[in-house]
């Protein structure tokens, strides 16, 4: 990977006092927490429940408050996935867009933020047949070897748009 760096910026990496591996672990942790989240987010859309489960701790401190209230709740990753499951079953489509992603590292932790877009599909007899869910996330990751699990969930929702219940028989 080091061959792929501009020599100018691994001069400018050592002015800094920088370590090149220092800072080669640092940006490889940054990828590797993103990767975790972009997982998370592409093998929900997939219906990949094993994947998806595979991301997360085994119990995640879950806060999706935002969309209606309650409080945040330690919940096991296979109780996620179950609801997950159970709750996107009937869409047509999935799909989530995420980005704009800042990751703070402290050793074998990371905080990590994140806008998102979440759009539902199912064609229904009312013609309104997509919600789409607009916000940000905050996530709190830990390392594991060289595995980074999610173990704090938080949805902030800045709004929904389309047809909120998504509801109406199937066309």
């Amino acid at each position: 990977m080091i061959q792929k760096l501009p020599s100018i910026l691994l001069v400018a990496l050592i002015l800094a006092g920088c370590s090149t591996d220092t800072r080669l672990q640092t940006l490889s942790d940054q990828s590797d927490v993103i990767t975790t989240i972009n997982t998370l987010f592409i093998e929900t859309d997939n219906r990949n429940w094993s994947a998806v489960k595979g991301v997360f701790a085994d119990t995640v401190l879950f806060d999706m408050t935002s969309l209606g209230g309650g409080q945040p709740t330690r919940l096991s990753s296979q109780s996620i996935v179950d609801a997950w499951d159970q709750g996107l079953k009937p869409l047509r489509a999935i799909h989530h867009q995420a980005g704009n992603y800042v990751v703070t590292l402290n050793g074998p932790e990371a905080e990590a933020f994140c806008y998102g877009i979440a759009s539902h599909y199912l064609p229904n007899a009312t013609n309104q047949n997509t919600r789409t869910f607009v916000g940000s996330y905050n996530f709190h990751l830990t390392k594991h070897g060289q595995r980074w699990s999610i173990d704090r969930f938080k949805f902030n929702l800045k709004y929904i748009d389309g047809n909120r219940e998504l509801t109406g028989p199937a066309k």
